[in-house]
């Protein structure tokens, strides 16, 4: 079955802008600094991330970025134009290297198309002691804080492929996808991915999804779902931080 989103919400509600990748993955403050993560088990947020689009740049800093650091930052952040390829590096680039250091990620973000066929045999999932078989890191709760709706694919009576909520808010929310090693390759992936952003539709809000630039895997799942290609994330993270990757 084809659900067409046009038809459940219209067209109006669909649009992804680099400020709504941002205000979907990350809580900010009344200066519109970043304080926190967007998600049930938070994880250190970015010193500097980038959004940008061929119509618009979103950005912010986080909250612990010292101010006349940030005030240099948040300057060249201002001069950062629109793009029309998406793999083009900042204009600023080496230069936020040189205040805020070297570990930098970016990648696609992508939004979905307007019809998704809903695939057979994916199975909503609200006990992560069922997870836990084949996944790490999952913690009791952990759905029903924010992961919901998790989507899975079930063999011998465990999910082996789930897509979850990575990150979410009132208005949107961006996916999280995990396949057990032994059964990627088998096209999972797109299938809970495509189960999940349906469901999120249905709840009236927004699937997005992103990745970064070297995970092959998961920009596979993006081509084989059809995604379009909206907005890249360039994003600088402080020593010792990491982020966290879709294993498709």
């Amino acid at each position: 079955m084809r659900v067409s989103w046009r038809q459940e919400l219209g067209a109006g509600l669909r649009m992804s802008t680099p400020d709504l990748q941002l205000q979907t993955g990350f809580v900010l403050n009344a200066e519109g600094r970043i304080t926190s993560t967007r998600e049930p088990v938070t994880s250190q947020p970015p010193a500097f991330l980038l959004i940008r689009s061929a119509t618009s740049c979103a950005w912010a800093l986080r909250a612990d970025v010292p101010g006349e650091l940030a005030g240099e930052v948040a300057r060249l952040a201002r001069e950062e134009p629109p793009i029309s390829d998406l793999r083009q590096v900042p204009v600023h680039a080496e230069r936020y290297v040189s205040l805020l250091g070297d570990r930098v990620e970016s990648g696609p973000a992508f939004t979905f198309p307007d019809t998704i066929v809903q695939p057979a045999d994916v199975v909503i999932i609200q006990d992560e002691r069922l997870l836990q078989r084949n996944f790490r890191g999952w913690v009791a709760g952990e759905i029903a804080a924010g992961r919901a709706p998790a989507m899975a694919i079930v063999e011998e009576g465990y999910p082996v492929s789930v897509c979850f909520c990575a990150r979410h808010s009132d208005v949107a929310a961006e996916a999280g996808l995990e396949t057990a090693e032994e059964f990627r390759g088998r096209g999972f992936g797109p299938r809970v991915t495509a189960a999940w952003a349906l469901a999120i539709r249905a709840s009236g809000r927004i699937p997005l999804y992103s990745t970064s630039w070297s995970n092959d895997a998961s920009l596979m799942v993006a081509r084989k779902l059809g995604l379009i290609p909206y907005a890249s994330d360039w994003s600088i993270f402080g020593p010792g931080v990491t982020h966290a990757s879709v294993q498709a």
